[in-house]
């Protein structure tokens, strides 16, 4: 086989894929939901949106439906009752008659849909009600007045995950006005045509607990029943003066968010509502259209379709590439390197530092931030929301690209121990990395997820992915610097523990941002060894053993989303090229690069290589709390790159 020929092609493809700045991003495929309530807020604060994005929302829309007519949580997911829901709402608030095929189709399969839309879930029965479209007797209490509580307190929001606790927030804020929009005339069709007889009739009380199965993920129980009732309780007695100043501390916060942030917010999920907050406090407030415009950085646009995505990667695969890239490197003598790659990793490198936080946020304490200085995003750092693995990530990438391309150094001294400190500040207790943050609240606080369709989404973790790459990052700082050295060791090896706790006995390593033993495994392997764990240690040995095992026949390897809902392996019908390039980095690490087992992998990926030198983007590969699947798609450029480029330069060596 003519490994080389293939990383040649591949190194071309993933080269023709870097912008003129310097970066590498695809697009995160997730589900419609945030483009439905993107229309759904332009619609409520007066300011639809325009004749062009309006016909790419519609051919999306269009182009992302299940077989019999709904929208599901993701890309390979069936129908959702609160997906579907969403998506009818906006397709008629874009102008569709209900008779169109594609409301029409909805509908029918809404009506099917065990309980229908009375059992949406309670973020859908939120969003309902904000359209005056689900009576607000319907969900069950979230009080702003939960913010006036001391910090210290178990239940305060800012011990909440930081995505929680800003959707919590605006939601609070809008829950506490009980806020409702004028729909006119449609919200009357609306009704009907969701529930299928006048709103005046439905009773919204009795189905405060109910939730589509289709869509649930976590069952409430009975804690979370029995605090919803008691909040329930505390709300009826609770003094007028005491709900202003739960909204205005609710509203300052959203204010601080949107501001610090630059008005793109956490995400679009919060900004969105953030946007709808602020409209409900005073619809010509200044900071409304700079909200609504900061929006439009999660606009998607390709060909005549156009969507609102979760989350924008470019810092993340920008690393990923130059990590390929980097290694690919090691093929050649210093005098005969290709001068594109060269080239291709000093313009990644320079946009990579340029991305890095340079200054300190102000009001942290009043916003309930963490100090941000030294890290990176997962996005091009403008919204300012840095994370451990994107920081951990950027750092190795720099690292490797200087000294595989000979280029002068971009990453500064100062700035790298910047980064150091930042990562340093994500460790939890138990040895492991949060994301955007340790962890500050009790883990007993799942019990308490109120969102039924996602799981552990109520506090901060400790996970495999970003210890792994931030012992990396780590141990290559201290490599780099004898002087910062001294204080990362106890980090790196409080992490190791950690990681090793995580293995299975079968020798397996659960994920919680990929799918998933494959994803776990490629981190575990790369994240001990860069702490300098043997080869030969019995834990990556057990790792590669488990790899092996689960080799499809044809060579290559492949799991199927299902496996992280159900927390267990299962394998995929097809082996998947970005799987496969997980499994042989990890193997690769471990085995001869000679292995038969390496070398049928390596072959399955040659055999699925494209003329351009890509590969099919394959099964959905990412995931987030639990349920929710997302599709990477540069994952096919850089990961089977990356795996080839490691054959290439280990092939011949011996473990």
């Amino acid at each position: 086989m003519d490994v080389g020929a293939g990383l040649d092609r591949a190194v071309a493809h993933l080269l023709a894929r870097q912008s003129p700045r310097g970066d590498w991003e695809g697009e995160m495929v997730w589900c419609p939901m945030i483009s439905a309530q993107y229309v759904i807020v332009r619609r409520i604060v007066g300011r639809p949106v325009d004749a062009s994005t309006r016909a790419g929302l519609l051919r999306y829309f269009e182009g992302t439906r299940t077989a019999d007519g709904a929208w599901g949580l993701h890309p390979e997911s069936p129908g959702y009752v609160f997906v579907t829901t969403l998506a009818y709402v906006a397709l008629r608030m874009l102008g569709l008659e209900r008779d169109e095929p594609l409301v029409k189709n909805a509908r029918t399969w809404l009506q099917r849909a065990p309980g229908g839309v009375l059992a949406i879930p309670t973020w859908g029965k939120f969003w309902l009600a904000l359209c005056g479209l689900y009576g607000w007797s319907g969900l069950s209490p979230i009080l702003p007045e939960l913010l006036l509580l001391p910090r210290w307190f178990p239940v305060h929001p800012d011990r909440l995950y930081c995505h929680t606790r800003a959707i919590y927030l605006a939601m609070a804020y809008l829950y506490g006005r009980r806020t409702v929009a004028d729909l006119g005339p449609l919200g009357a069709a609306l009704g009907e045509e969701l529930f299928g007889a006048p709103m005046a009739a439905v009773d919204f009380r009795t189905h405060r607990h109910e939730v589509a199965p289709s869509d649930l993920h976590v069952s409430p129980g009975r804690a979370l029943w029995l605090a919803a009732d008691v909040l329930a309780a505390v709300e009826r007695r609770l003094p007028a003066p005491w709900r202003r100043r739960a909204l205005a501390r609710c509203l300052d916060r959203i204010l601080d968010e949107q501001r610090l942030t630059r008005y793109q917010a956490l995400s679009p999920v919060n900004g969105l509502l953030d946007c709808l907050a602020i409209w409900a406090a005073d619809p010509r407030h200044t900071d409304l259209a700079p909200s609504l415009e900061g929006l439009e950085a999660w606009r998607w646009a390709d060909g005549e379709r156009v969507r609102y995505v979760g989350a924008r990667s470019n810092s993340w695969d920008t690393a990923f590439a130059l990590r390929a890239l980097a290694e690919s490197c090691d093929r050649r003598a210093d005098e005969s390197r290709d001068r594109g790659t060269i080239d291709a990793l000093a313009c990644g490198s320079d946009f990579l530092a340029a991305a890095q936080m340079t200054e300190e946020l102000p009001r942290l304490r009043e916003a309930a931030r963490e100090p941000i200085l030294g890290g990176w995003c997962f996005s091009d750092g403008s919204h300012r929301w840095p994370v451990s693995d994107c920081t951990a990530e950027a750092v190795s990438a720099l690292l490797a690209a200087e000294a595989r391309s000979g280029t002068p150094p971009v990453a500064k001294p100062e700035r790298l121990r910047q980064a150091a400190t930042f990562i340093l500040a994500r460790q939890n207790r138990d040895g492991g990395f949060g994301t955007y943050e340790a962890r500050r609240g009790p883990v007993w606080l799942e019990r308490l997820n109120p969102s039924e369709m996602f799981g552990q989404c109520m506090v901060e973790g400790s996970y495999v992915e970003c210890t792994a790459s931030c012992i990396e990052a780590l141990a290559h700082l201290a490599a780099r610097d004898t002087a910062l050295a001294r204080g990362v060791q106890p980090a790196i090896a409080a992490g190791t523990r950690f990681l090793l706790s995580r293995q299975r006995s079968d020798g397996s390593v659960p994920a919680a941002w990929g799918i998933n033993f494959t994803y776990g495994a490629f981190h575990f392997v790369k994240g001990l060894r860069a702490a300098g764990v043997s080869r030969e240690d019995p834990a990556l040995a057990r790792a590669a053993r488990w790899l092996i095992a689960h080799q499809r026949a044809d060579g290559g390897w492949g799991e199927h989303w299902s496996g992280c809902r159900e927390a267990r392996y299962v394998e995929h019908p097809e082996s998947q090229p970005v799987m496969t390039a997980w499994a042989l980095l990890a193997l690769l690490e471990v085995v001869a690069g000679n292995d038969p087992v390496v070398l049928r992998g390596v072959q399955w990926l040659l055999d699925r290589q494209r003329p351009d030198g890509g590969w099919p983007h394959g099964a959905v590969n990412g995931v987030f709390f639990g349920s929710a699947m997302l599709d990477y798609r540069l994952y096919p450029s850089y990961f089977p790159a990356w795996a080839l480029a490691r054959y290439v330069a280990r092939a011949t060596s011996s473990p």
